[in-house]
């Protein structure tokens, strides 16, 4: 299994518009950092979490070519505007794409993109193929994969999670409950947000990440959904665990 991080920046990524900070401003390509987002390629399948406002570039740096499925975390736009783009794997792979996440996510897709759901008969031509599929916090198989939803909380707003294999990833959490870290518990590889290096009300800063790591103790991890307020690539990796690594975008993993 290879897991490619396609993104690993904030909601407004790295640089921010009109921001000059060291960081913004660095020639480091590894201070870029389009929206959260992965790719999981399995058994000849192809997995995205979360389609965001990048994901048309992402799919195009990517090389992606096809597109079985993508898992939703939760309905912020960051992690849902670019869900119209996967008109191109319609007209390429023909098929319509899948979409799993629990209700509320569901519910603002039909919303945001409702030209997309309407009647046959009234569905303007061209408009995104998407099949909506309900989940919960139970396991699901997808692909021959065994999927776990783990629930995590950005501020007080639930969040999904994702567990396939011995590969985690956890994004916009700020508390992750007892029974969540139980099942992130034997990860080789977890990937998880840590927004900045000062505390914030809806997402885990680096030294909270550490902690969690620490406790979760997977053999590598990897940090994402980072702001510019993280500091620069080069200067924060060097006060890193040896095991932790600040993700970077178009990292591909090996699982």
């Amino acid at each position: 299994m290879k897991v490619t991080l396609l993104g690993t920046g904030t909601s407004m990524g790295v640089p921010m518009i009109a921001c000059d900070c060291k960081v913004c401003t660095s020639n480091d390509p590894r201070d870029k950092r389009l929206r959260s987002s992965v790719k999981i390629e399995t058994g000849g399948h192809v997995i995205v979490i979360d389609s965001g406002p990048d994901f048309r570039q992402q799919m195009l740096t990517s090389q992606t070519k096809k597109l079985d499925a993508i898992l939703f975390t939760h309905e912020h736009k960051d992690h849902t505007a670019g869900l119209d783009d996967v008109r191109a794997f319609n007209w390429i792979n023909r098929q319509a794409i899948n979409l799993y996440g629990e209700e509320s996510i569901l519910k603002a897709l039909k919303t945001e993109f409702s030209y997309a759901f309407k009647a046959m008969d009234e569905k303007y031509p061209g408009a995104p193929e998407l099949i909506l599929n309900h989940i919960g916090l139970g396991t699901f198989e997808l692909f021959g994969e065994e999927i776990v939803p783990i629930r995590v909380y950005h501020h007080k707003m639930p969040v999904l999670g994702f567990r396939i294999r011995g590969f985690s990833y956890v994004t916009d959490a700020s508390y992750i409950p007892d029974e969540s870290i139980e099942k992130l518990k034997g990860s080789k590889v977890l990937v998880i947000n840590a927004l900045r290096i000062k505390d914030h009300i809806s997402h885990f800063n680096l030294d909270q990440a550490l902690r969690m790591i620490e406790q979760i103790n997977p053999a590598k991890a990897y940090i994402t959904h980072m702001s510019h307020n993280i500091g620069l690539h080069a200067e924060t990796s060097e006060k890193l665990p040896p095991n932790v690594f600040l993700g970077e975008d178009g990292l591909e993993i090996e699982i």
